[in-house]
């Protein structure tokens, strides 16, 4: 067997334990020489010492400089969840030399698709407010306590984006015989169509969506897409659920907009974490809140160490990867 090729492992700011099962790590040690692998930051010297003769960098965030350093690099993985941005990392270098650029991203899909449904039927059905209604002895029982519930069966359902969280998600709606509408810019129409997803304008997918949901990931175009003036087009009592970044919303808008009792949501990503404690989204009426947590449950975590040994397993001996996402040219540069 010839020697193995260096991989050096910087993860922080996740923790090993954190994305890998003990098994995956173990295997990886064995199918590669595995360089650093802690959880702290790799300290600047180590890393000028190493890059020259690394194969691969599995890292949390680029932060590794110039890859024309790195004559020997022929893949990164990245375990953060988004292809690092083209202001930190030279994708023309890495597609001119064929660096595989790989984001940990379908590890993500499962959990925030569950996450997704399970928060806008809370909303949808008033769990939570129901819940601290108790809490505080003022519960309203049966058709009073369902003044403002409704049920996700046979309504009409947006998706913001049409990628692999929507394609987890759509699984999960079809037990609800919902129609599904999509806008996605970065789609066709065509292949929209072959999803089961009827494509629309944005307009249209806010007006006539009984709940929404909001996949899109942040890019050049798409800061405050839900303005406020699109967000007034959001029926009364609908639900919109915000699970891929506040990037695409105006969240100033959306705040005032759930004090005025318009609609419902639910929302687990904000444009500051954590959020301030005197942010008045915090006891907005109708909103169902968690802390970024859709895509963080503990053992699935495990899913991004899984597919990032496995490709990396492939990579060694010459074969294409084909759990993670690799970066698109025509895509990455319009990435935020």
């Amino acid at each position: 067997m010839g020697e193995k090729k260096k991989v050096i492992l910087d993860i922080a700011f996740r923790r090993l334990d954190e994305v890998f099962h003990p098994d995956d790590l173990q295997h990886l040690h064995e199918i590669a020489d595995v360089v650093w692998g802690r959880d702290e930051p790799m300290p600047e010297a180590e890393f000028e010492a190493a890059k020259g003769d690394a194969f691969a960098i599995v890292t949390g965030r680029w932060r590794h400089g110039d890859v024309a350093e790195m004559p020997k690099l022929r893949a990164i993985l990245e375990m953060a969840g988004r292809h690092p941005s083209s202001e930190v990392l030279d994708y023309r270098a890495c597609f001119a030399r064929n660096i595989r650029v790989l984001s940990v991203a379908p590890a993500f899909g499962p959990m925030v698709a569950e996450a997704a449904l399970a928060m806008a039927l809370a909303a949808a059905r008033d769990v939570v407010s129901g819940s601290a209604a108790f809490q505080t002895g003022t519960e309203q029982y049966q058709h009073r306590g369902n003044e403002r519930s409704f049920t996700l069966y046979d309504e009409t359902v947006g998706l913001i984006g049409c990628g692999s969280l929507a394609r987890n998600l759509m699984p999960l709606l079809a037990p609800f015989r919902c129609k599904l509408l999509g806008f996605d810019p970065w789609i066709s129409d065509r292949y929209l169509t072959r999803m089961g997803v009827q494509p629309a304008a944005i307009e249209a997918l806010l007006e006539q969506s009984r709940v929404i949901f909001v996949l899109a990931i942040p890019s050049r175009e798409n800061r405050a897409l839900l303005d406020r003036s699109r967000l007034e087009l959001i029926r009364p009592n609908a639900v919109l659920a915000l699970m891929s970044r506040a990037h695409v919303v105006d969240f100033d808008a959306l705040t005032e907009l759930l004090y005025a009792g318009r609609f419902k949501a639910a929302i687990d990503v904000f444009p500051q974490e954590p959020v301030p404690a005197d942010h008045p989204i915090r006891h907005a009426p109708g909103a169902v809140l968690a802390a970024h947590r859709a895509g963080t449950v503990r053992e699935d975590m495990w899913e991004l160490g899984r597919i990032a040994v496995n490709d990396l397993e492939a990579l060694l001996q010459g074969l294409p990867p084909r759990e993670m996402q690799p970066a698109d040219p025509d895509i990455v540069f319009r990435l935020r």
